[in-house]
């Protein structure tokens, strides 16, 4: 990545690129913190797939044969059937949301 760098007030330009050099790690680190937590045994599998779909900004697929599960499963530290199974309850949910209540006769 290119920074293109101007003096800023009273500060030099080598101290504008050690502050973005620093800001730079620092997001590293945070980013590297997520995705120890995506595969943390701490977390259910629901919220490991959750933290994996935020930090990757991709859905989890509603396929259960879909390629994706692999690498989703092998990041998270989960067995691809555990995150069929988030997908399983997912679906269940939807269909759950999907049907009208009851009217009471």
């Amino acid at each position: 990545m290119s920074h293109t760098f101007l003096p800023l007030g009273d500060g030099s330009v080598n101290d504008r690129r050690a502050q973005v050099q620093r800001e730079d790690a620092e997001r590293a680190m945070d980013r590297e913190k997520q995705l120890a937590t995506q595969a943390s045994p701490f977390n259910t599998p629901e919220e490991r797939i959750r933290i994996w779909e935020r930090l990757h900004a991709l859905p989890l697929p509603r396929n259960a044969n879909h390629t994706l599960l692999r690498v989703i499963a092998a990041q998270t530290e989960l067995t691809v059937a555990q995150v069929q199974e988030e997908q399983q309850r997912r679906a269940a949910l939807r269909n759950d949301s999907a049907v009208p209540p009851a009217t009471p006769v």
